[in-house]
């Protein structure tokens, strides 16, 4: 028998920045590894600008948007 949850996963997305998974995660990369983890809620990072790739550090927030003020 499959695996059913009690509830369907929660996955937002947003017009920009990461997607953020009510979790526990788990996370297969395309290289194969997986990472874990067991927090309430993680945000994926969708413009691999992060340091800690699958997970978002907010580097996709240092760079400036085209059209948009910078002061």
């Amino acid at each position: 028998m499959p695996n059913i949850p009690e509830r369907p996963c929660r996955i937002t997305l947003g017009e920009e920045g990461p997607l953020l998974v009510e979790g526990p995660v788990e996370i297969t990369c395309a290289d194969g590894s997986v990472a874990a983890s067991d927090r309430f809620l993680v945000a994926v990072c969708t413009c691999r600008r992060s340091r800690m790739y699958p997970w978002c550090d907010t580097s996709h927030r240092r760079r400036t948007q085209p059209g948009r003020d910078t002061d």
